[in-house]
């Protein structure tokens, strides 16, 4: 029993670290959403300019 502060807090911080990489890779998966949106009607607008001329 000791030892127990040190558990917790390595657990507590084991924890904050992961949830940190969770809401750092769901931010990122917004931000690529959106690129990739960008990128798409990009490319719809050139290749309605090449088949509209």
């Amino acid at each position: 029993m000791n030892h127990l502060g040190y558990i917790v807090a390595a657990y507590a911080v084991a924890a904050a670290v992961v949830a940190g990489l969770v809401a750092w890779v769901v931010a990122d998966n917004r931000t690529q959403k959106r690129r990739l949106d960008r990128l798409e009607a990009e490319r719809r607008g050139r290749t309605a300019e090449r088949t509209n001329p």
